[in-house]
């Protein structure tokens, strides 16, 4: 049997196999997200959003994987595109509200207009990905066209809190005061 073939019927294995044996789903963030690996996976490279829209960085987070495992929805949406960009797979998802996710690699057999719900396994990491080191799924979310940090829709960003400010502090801080 071609290496292609094989991968494919690993892939179609998986999917059937994880229809049929519920999983556990992934700790739930505060919008209903969960992780797209499990189990937790550790985050290998950082969110690094772009000085300007058309600047580099990295518009998404890195998440440790192994080849072949599982990647599931974080959420109920759409499949809003399945294909190759450049020479990696990816898998897109629409969650409705302007929300997208996106994963690569990521070999799948669902297609554009496919219904998912969260935890529903999406494909297999599979592919060339952009790690220097190991292997990992790059998972990036974009509100409309601006691309956000995946991991505060998975409770693993603290909410920015502003204390008080001490009174001697603040009328040191006031141009008029002195």
């Amino acid at each position: 049997m071609p290496a292609a073939a094989s991968a494919r019927s690993a892939v179609v294995a998986i999917l059937l196999l994880s229809a049929w044996v519920p999983a556990p789903l992934p700790a739930t963030g505060a919008e209903g997200w969960s992780w797209p690996l499990s189990p937790r996976p550790a985050v290998v490279g950082e969110w690094t959003p772009p000085a300007q829209r058309w600047s580099s960085g990295h518009r998404g987070v890195d998440l440790g994987a192994v080849a072949g495992a599982a990647v599931r929805s974080p959420a109920d949406g759409t499949v809003s595109f399945a294909g190759f960009v450049v020479d990696r797979p990816v898998l897109t998802v629409d969650h409705g509200g302007g929300l997208r996710s996106s994963f690569e690699p990521v070999e799948s057999p669902l297609v554009r207009g496919q219904r998912v719900r969260r935890g529903q396994v999406l494909g297999v990491v599979r592919g060339r990905d952009h790690c220097r080191e190991g292997t990992c799924l790059h998972w990036g979310v974009r509100r409309g066209d601006d691309y956000v940090n995946p991991l505060a829709f998975v409770g693993e960003l603290e909410p920015s809190v502003l204390l008080p400010v001490p009174a001697e502090l603040r009328t040191a801080a006031q141009p008029w005061s002195s």
